[in-house]
C-alpha cells in the first residue's frame, strides 16, 4: 500500500523524493496539488491518498487486532533529526521501531506532519464524515521483510505502512513539547538540529486498538499507491499555543531567499474512493451497527422500529381477543382443549 512523506535513517526525506523527479511543487498556485498529475501521472491515478472516510464506506472487521508498536520508547541519549524539508516539518526514526501484526515487518523511518493556518485550524488530510481536524501526524513505516530501506520500499505497492494520528485544538500536550520547542531552530527550508529521543508512544492516543484500515497512496509526489494506511479513530489533542507555534514559526522557503513564504495550509484535499472501502476494528455504539459490520441507513432503524411496535400491538390485541373468546367458549361449554389454533371446535 501507501503513503505521504517519506525519509529514510539516512534521513532520506520528503525532498530527496522530489529531487529524484526534478520538478518543484507547493500545495496552492500553478505547481500546486490541482497540477500534480503533469509532473507525477500517479497523482491523477487511483487509490490515492487522503480520503473522507464515510460511515457508508465501513466494514466491519473482526479479524483487526490492536496496532503493536514496538521499540517506541526512546533512550534521551538517542538523538533524532527534526528538520524542515519546505513541506513539512519531519522527525527521523530509528529503524528498530517497529509495528507488529500486520502482513509484514514494517520499521520506521521518519514522523511528518500536516495542518491548517493560524486563521483557519483545520489542516488534518483525512477526515471522517466530513469534519476536518486541526491537523494530521504521520507516522511512516516501510517493508524491511521485502525491501532494505525506505527509498526502495516507497514505490512497491506492498512498500510502506502508515499510522495517522488526527489532531485537535484541546489541552497542552506535553509529548508534543519535545520537538515543538526547538521550532525557532528550523524556522527556514532544510535547516535540521537534534532532539534528544523520547517516548514515540506517547504521541499516540491511549487506545490503539480502534482504527480504520484502507489501502492508500503517499499524499504528496510522487503520490505512488503504497501505503497501508492506519488512521486511529481517537484524536489527540495540542493546545492553542502549541497548534499556533507549528502554523506561524515556519517557512517553506530558504533564509536567504528574497521573499519568505509561510509554511501552513499543506494537506493534500480528499481523492475519489475509486470503489474501496473502509475496515473498521470497532463497532458502532448506536443500533444501526449491524452484526455484518454494515452500517444501515437510520431510515431502515425506523421502519423496522416500526414493524416491531406494531408486532407488539398486534400481539397484546390477539391475546386479549383470545381471552374474550376464551371467556365466550366457557359460557357455552365448550372446554379450551377442544379448540384448534384458530378457535374453531375439533
Amino acid at each position: 500500500m501507501r503513503l505521504l512523506s517519506f525519509s529514510s535513517i539516512a534521513l532520506l526525506q520528503l525532498s530527496f523524493i522530489t529531487a529524484r523527479h526534478g520538478t518543484k511543487w507547493t500545495y496552492a498556485g500553478p505547481e500546486g496539488q490541482d497540477h500534480w498529475d503533469e509532473n507525477y501521472p500517479y497523482c491523477g491515478g487511483a487509490f490515492q491518498s487522503p480520503i473522507n472516510i464515510n460511515s457508508e464506506l465501513m466494514r466491519f472487521d473482526p479479524t483487526l487486532r490492536p496496532i503493536n508498536v514496538r521499540n517506541y520508547n526512546l533512550s534521551p541519549n538517542e538523538q533524532l533529526t527534526f528538520g524542515n524539508n519546505g513541506h513539512s516539518v519531519q522527525l527521523s526514526l530509528p529503524s528498530k521501531m517497529y509495528i507488529s501484526g500486520l502482513p509484514h515487518y514494517y520499521s520506521a523511518a521518519q514522523l511528518h506532519f500536516h495542518w491548517g493556518s493560524s486563521s483557519k485550524p483545520m489542516g488534518s488530510e483525512h477526515l471522517v464524515n466530513n469534519k476536518q481536524y486541526a491537523a494530521e501526524m504521520h507516522i511512516v513505516h516501510y517493508n524491511s521483510d521485502k525491501y532494505p530501506n525506505i527509498s526502495m520500499a516507497v514505490d512497491k505497492s506492498d512498500g510502506l505502512a502508515v499510522l495517522g494520528v488526527l489532531i485537535e485544538v484541546g489541552e497542552f500536550n506535553p509529548a508534543f513539547e519535545q520537538f515543538l520547542k526547538f521550532l525557532n531552530g528550523i524556522k527556514y527550508r532544510d535547516q535540521k538540529v537534534q532532539v534528544p529521543g523520547f517516548n514515540i508512544r506517547s504521541l499516540l492516543p491511549t487506545q490503539l486498538n480502534e482504527y480504520y484500515r484502507y489501502d492508500g497512496s503517499l499524499t504528496t509526489p510522487p503520490c505512488y499507491p503504497s501505503v497501508l494506511w492506519t488512521v486511529f479513530r481517537n484524536p489527540v489533542t495540542l493546545s492553542h499555543e502549541q497548534y499556533m507555534a507549528l502554523a506561524t514559526t515556519l517557512f517553506s522557503s530558504h533564509a536567504q531567499d528574497s521573499v519568505s513564504v509561510m509554511l501552513n495550509s499543506n494537506y493534500r484535499k480528499p481523492q475519489p474512493m475509486d470503489s474501496r472501502i473502509v475496515l473498521v476494528s470497532f463497532k458502532e455504539g448506536d443500533p444501526s451497527w449491524i452484526n455484518t459490520g454494515l452500517m444501515v441507513p437510520a431510515v431502515v432503524c425506523s421502519a423496522l422500529g416500526m414493524v416491531l411496535i406494531v408486532s407488539i400491538i398486534c400481539c397484546l390485541f390477539r391475546q386479549k381477543r383470545s381471552g374474550a373468546q376464551q371467556e365466550k367458549n366457557q359460557s357455552v361449554g365448550y372446554n379450551i382443549g377442544e379448540q384448534d389454533e384458530y378457535g374453531s371446535r375439533v
